[in-house]
């Protein structure tokens, strides 16, 4: 399997869904579904009525009746649910998941994957965290029955995935060790998963399955190096994400030094010396700042296989920004009012998350204030070591006295958002609380975000997948494959 020039960034919750990531794979390049929220997605498809039926058409395909149905019965709502009803919220992830939630996240995935590559012979990858770790094994699972052809990861160090892939091709158990805070060297917390428990007979039903490519997105060639060193299967190539990218960021290494505006500052420090990636001798895409041909033409000439793209298909038609918020982001480009900050501490977890600011999201001030604080989604919470070595679970952006009871600082709270919830609400989901609240977005996206006007054709507000292709490709250089990154 050759691998395109170009891939589309793994963009959530849901907004790099299976419409985008299907017409990107259709024109010859890599799409790439999210994984991350997806279950919490599937069963909002269901309950909304799922009115045009893609969703129940993916499940038929599912090769066991029994957990498809066991779905249908708990979300599936004919004509969907009244506009003022919430939406039923899957359990959050914990180290003992139920056997359901393990059903639902894979065949979730499943579903996301399915309809991605139904139809045509592109091919798909799928994005995942390895910052939200307990739902990754379920994730992989159902992606590889689908048939996804690559699997890319980033926020964090995934040095398990490839192994995991190696065994999930087997329909082997697996497991995933969980990071921990407070946890002693000698402490070892997993997560498993068995897919004949989960699935009783899927081996006899499917055989053995592809193995994905495992490409993980890194910010530094000493990540590169580490990972290969310390990866437990094999690693395909790399994605390497600069600091203007859209979503989470690597801290910076200089570390502690701020902008006026309140931003971390990046140095030479997190510039990646491209001349030791290609001595490693694995193809590497280049991510952050690459959405125009010339910038693509110079990520080829400077020795890599292609690049990443993410704000300027994070805002075409197929995206799945909900179409409101989507025009309401574009206008301000259009008006040359765009801007994105980069925040150090809005994500629970610590890293750099990068914000669009537009009014009536979580980047507003005076909504910010009014939020509710909140953690029932969970994919973004810690576990930690209790004092009685057991393991718990807290999250930064939860009610203040909770985290702090749960041994959590309070310092680590300020500023901070469910990026879970607001994200969910930006793919249209947005939950409905008892009082009447209403979770609001949160629109991430590159430094690009004020040059995405340039994919616009003449007379036309909105502009497509294909227009972005195009525009990249500009006749500057063929679009090609990528022939190391092969079988």
């Amino acid at each position: 399997m050759n691998l395109p020039r170009i891939i589309q960034g793994g963009m959530g919750v849901a907004i790099s869904d299976w419409r985008l990531a299907k017409a990107v794979s259709q024109l010859g390049q890599l799409g790439v579904v999210t994984g991350t929220g997806v279950n919490r997605v599937m069963a909002s498809r269901l309950t909304d009525g799922d009115l045009a039926g893609h969703v129940r058409r993916a499940l038929a395909n599912f090769p066991l009746p029994e957990p498809v149905q066991a779905i249908i019965d708990r979300y599936y709502t004919p004509g969907g649910k009244a506009p003022d009803a919430p939406y039923k919220t899957p359990a959050a992830y914990s180290i003992r998941p139920p056997k359901f939630l393990d059903q639902l996240t894979a065949i979730a995935n499943y579903v996301e994957v399915f309809l991605a590559k139904e139809g045509h012979g592109g091919v798909v990858g799928i994005n995942l965290l390895e910052k939200v770790q307990m739902p990754n094994l379920a994730s992989l699972y159902g992606a590889m029955l689908s048939g996804v052809d690559v699997v890319l990861m980033g926020a964090g160090i995934p040095t398990q995935i490839a192994g995991v892939l190696d065994k999930l091709a087997n329909h082997e158990p697996v497991s995933y060790r969980i990071d921990v805070v407070g946890a002693a060297a000698e402490d070892d917390y997993r997560i498993h998963f068995n897919p004949e428990e989960i699935f009783p007979g899927i081996a006899k039903l499917m055989g053995q399955l592809k193995r994905p490519k495992f490409l993980p997105i890194i910010s530094s060639v000493v990540l590169a190096k580490a990972l290969i060193k310390r990866s437990e299967g094999s690693v395909d190539g790399f994605v390497i994400e600069g600091p203007t990218a859209g979503g989470h960021n690597a801290p910076p290494r200089g570390g502690g030094v701020f902008n006026e505006k309140g931003e971390p500052v990046y140095g030479d420090k997190d510039v990646v010396d491209l001349e030791q990636m290609k001595k490693i001798g694995l193809p590497f895409w280049l991510a952050g700042g690459y959405g125009s041909p010339q910038q693509f033409q110079a990520a080829i000439a400077s020795g890599a296989a292609g690049i990443q793209v993410g704000t300027a298909f994070a805002f075409c038609e197929e995206s799945g920004m909900e179409a409101g918020l989507k025009k309401r982001t574009f206008r301000k480009v259009l008006d040359e009012e765009a801007e994105v900050f980069t925040s150090p501490v809005v994500s629970p977890t610590g890293f750099p998350f990068k914000v669009a600011q537009v009014e009536g999201t979580l980047s507003d001030p005076k909504v910010y204030e009014e939020r509710h604080r909140i953690c029932d989604l969970g994919f973004l919470r810690s576990g930690y070591k209790r004092e009685d070595g057991t393991l718990g679970y807290r999250c930064a952006a939860e009610p203040v006295a909770d985290y702090v009871k749960k041994g959590g600082k309070i310092e680590d709270t300020v500023g901070r958002g469910c990026l879970c919830n607001t994200l969910v609400a930006t793919a249209g989901f947005a939950q409905r609380r008892k009082d009447g609240y209403v979770e609001v977005p949160t629109v991430t996206s590159g430094d690009e975000l004020a040059a995405i006007g340039q994919f616009l054709r003449a007379g036309k507000t909105s502009y497509t997948a294909e227009d972005v292709i195009n525009y990249l490709l500009g006749g500057l250089i063929k679009p090609g494959l990528v022939g190391n990154a092969g079988a």
